[in-house]
């Protein structure tokens, strides 16, 4: 079946268009973008996209589907539902499932659960270590077979450098990269950034240096091996300082952040609201500029979601108790947005954080729009508001602290591999 895209205004930064232009599919493929293409046949589908926006399908290289294991957090089949809700067409999931995604047997049942029951497509990382320990290597050549595409023990920082220098070396081998926790829990432990907030709150807090030095760490090991290196969820000032610095002079470097933490800073938590609690978590003001300027000049590379969804007995207890995570693939991209409202970023700059910029990091064929290339898309319109309210959310996961927040700009349609997997109840039907 053909489907034609009509009258929106095209915009991929991997391919530098931003313009108005028809995009039509033939089953799975884009089979041509132009001006004013024809309808000629009664077969075809056609979207009116006119006074919306067309972009390549987003790519969030950190999310956590909780599958297996954790089914009553999420399961693959509810995560990806709230991925293609927020225009996601692509999800890599970390590794903390139990069983661990160490070795072949689960990498292969997640790529087999996601073709039965995902509504996007899942790229699984794999540990660098067996059960998250830090101890022994996992098995990276059979998960590399079975379909991994990256390495990381998110949740965890490998303590063991010599044994972080090996990951390094096997993601040279296989050319994927790896993806670094950096927290040195000898100086983490507490619940909320270390600032006057903590002070006010009497919380047991994590200093930004339990950040810092593991990202100095990483990079040196990155380095000494000269492999490349994705730094994730990077919230401090000075991490950003030390990236910016070491990306002058080695080229294999990216970074990524969340959209918490250009959107709260750790005040927010002054509340006791255990929505708040996250890892790393909200920083200071000076923190949030300093990810927004890094975001402007190019520093963090990409945007990423770290989807952490949990059951409401997770949250519903004592701040100290709770579990750290926010519920993040339904409400990211409307986050960013603003972004661009507030000049920190162009459209097209705000898109490449979120496609082409993550494809390239992954070595994965999504992420742009071009003649013969996979049919992923969104259409949004940036100037739709609305009110986040959980109860609609498609994921398990409510626990959000930005429920009842009026946001700005919204997903209407997301196609997957030619398919029409989500469409929001304001889009006109096609």
């Amino acid at each position: 079946m053909k489907t034609l895209i009509k009258g929106g205004r095209l915009v991929d930064p991997g391919r530098e268009i931003d313009a108005k232009l028809d995009i039509l599919l033939n089953g799975n493929i884009v089979e041509k973008i132009d001006k004013n293409i024809l309808d000629k046949g009664s077969g075809m589908r056609v979207i009116d996209a006119a006074g919306h926006i067309v972009a390549p399908g987003l790519i969030d290289v950190h999310a956590h589907l909780r599958e297996p294991g954790y089914e009553y957090k999420e399961t693959i089949r509810t995560g990806t539902m709230a991925a293609v809700k927020g225009g996601f067409t692509s999800v890599v999931c970390m590794a903390n499932t139990d069983p661990v995604n160490d070795n072949k047997s689960v990498t292969e049942y997640i790529v087999k659960t996601a073709r039965l029951e995902g509504a996007c497509r899942v790229f699984p990382c794999g540990a660098i270590s067996k059960g998250l320990k830090g101890e022994e290597l996992s098995d990276i050549g059979e998960m590399c077979e079975a379909g991994i595409v990256a390495l990381s023990d998110d949740g965890k920082s490998v303590k063991n450098a010599g044994l972080l220098r090996k990951a390094f070396e096997y993601s040279l081998l296989f050319r994927i990269p790896v993806i670094s926790h950096c927290e040195d829990d000898n100086l983490s432990g507490g619940f909320v950034h270390e600032g006057l907030a903590s002070v006010k709150s009497g919380l047991d807090a994590i200093p930004s240096i339990a950040e810092e030095v593991i990202v100095h760490r990483d990079i040196a090991v990155a380095r000494y091996v000269n492999a490349p290196i994705h730094l994730t969820h990077i919230s401090v000032q000075g991490s950003l300082e030390a990236i910016a610095a070491a990306k002058k002079g080695y080229g294999k470097i990216t970074c990524d952040t969340c959209p918490h933490y250009f959107s709260l800073i750790d005040e927010a938590t002054l509340g006791f609201d255990t929505n708040t609690k996250v890892n790393p978590p909200l920083r200071s003001r000076q923190d949030l500029d300093a990810v927004k300027e890094a975001l402007r000049n190019n520093t963090i590379d990409i945007i990423a979601t770290d989807h952490a969804p949990h059951e409401f007995t997770s949250k519903d207890v004592e701040f100290n108790l709770a579990t750290f995570g926010i519920s993040g693939l339904e409400t990211a991209f409307a986050l960013s947005l603003a972004l661009v409202r507030d000049g920190v970023l162009t459209l097209k700059e705000l898109l490449a954080k979120f496609t082409v910029n993550p494809a390239r990091l992954l070595n994965i064929p999504y992420g742009t729009l071009a003649q013969g290339s996979a049919a992923d898309l969104i259409i949004f319109n940036p100037a739709i508001e609305w009110t986040v309210d959980t109860e609609q959310f498609l994921s398990k996961g409510r626990n959000t602290p930005f429920r009842g927040w009026k946001l700005k700009g919204k997903n209407l349609l997301t196609i997957v591999d030619g398919k029409i997997v989500y469409r929001d109840p304001l889009f006109k039907k096609a």
